[in-house]
C-alpha cells in the first residue's frame, strides 16, 4: 500500500499520509494512550491515565504509583503528546476539561502498530539470511561440494522449500494475533 492510498484527515481539511501517522505513534507514551482509550468509549480524566501509564511504563500496579512518576506522565502527555495526537486528529483533548476522547480515527491506530510491534523478531533478516543461505547451498552443489552432494539437487530444492514454507507459516500464524497491547505494549488488564 502506498503512502498516498491509506490516510486519515487531519484537524482541518488535510490529509495524514503514513509517515506521519508512524510520526505521532512513534512515542511509546502516545501508544500507550491509544491501549487505554481503546478500552473506554466515553472520554477518560487525564489524570486517570496518566496514572494508568505511569503504572504500565513502571511496571508497578496503579496504587503504588508515585506522584512524580504520574506527575512525569502528567505533564508530557499535557504539554507534547495530547496535542500532536489531537492535531493529528487521532483523538480529542480538552485542556479545560483535562478529558481526553476518542475519534472515529482512533480504532485505525491499531492497524499501524499491528504491522511493527515493538518486540517482533526482524522478520525481514530472517528471510534475507535463509535466502543468502539457499543461494550459498546452490553455489554449493553447482561446485558438488561434499558433503552438499549426499543429497540430490532435487532434495535440496526440497528441503530449501520446506524451510520457508514452514518459516512464512510460523511468521503468520505467530502474527495473526498481534494487536496494540500485545508484546510489550502494555499489560493485558487495566488496574483501577
Amino acid at each position: 500500500m502506498s503512502n498516498q492510498t491509506r490516510r486519515l484527515p487531519a484537524r482541518g481539511d488535510g490529509e495524514l499520509s503514513k509517515g506521519e501517522i508512524f510520526d505521532v505513534l512513534q512515542n511509546q507514551r502516545r501508544r500507550y494512550v491509544l491501549e487505554y482509550l481503546k478500552r473506554f468509549d466515553e472520554p477518560v480524566e487525564l489524570s486517570d491515565l496518566a496514572t494508568q501509564i505511569a503504572a504500565w511504563e513502571y511496571q508497578t500496579p496503579v496504587d503504588e504509583v508515585t506522584n512524580d512518576q504520574k506527575k512525569r506522565v502528567y505533564t508530557t502527555l499535557q504539554q507534547t503528546h495530547l496535542c500532536k495526537m489531537e492535531d493529528a486528529g487521532i483523538v480529542e483533548y480538552d485542556a479545560d476539561e483535562n478529558l481526553v476522547t476518542r475519534t472515529p480515527y482512533t480504532e485505525e491506530m491499531t492497524v499501524y502498530l499491528e504491522i511493527v510491534p515493538g518486540s517482533e523478531f526482524p522478520w525481514r533478516e530472517f528471510y534475507l539470511s535463509l535466502g543468502s543461505i539457499s543461494c550459498a547451498v546452490v553455489v554449493a552443489l553447482w561446485a558438488e561440494l561434499f558433503p552438499l552432494t549426499l543429497l540430490t539437487p532435487l532434495e535440496w530444492a526440497t528441503v530449501i522449500a520446506a524451510t520457508f514454507t514452514v518459516a512464512a507459516a510460523y511468521h503468520t500464524y505467530s502474527g495473526a494475533d498481534m494487536r496494540l497491547g500485545d508484546d510489550g505494549y502494555a499489560p493485558d488488564e487495566i488496574d483501577r
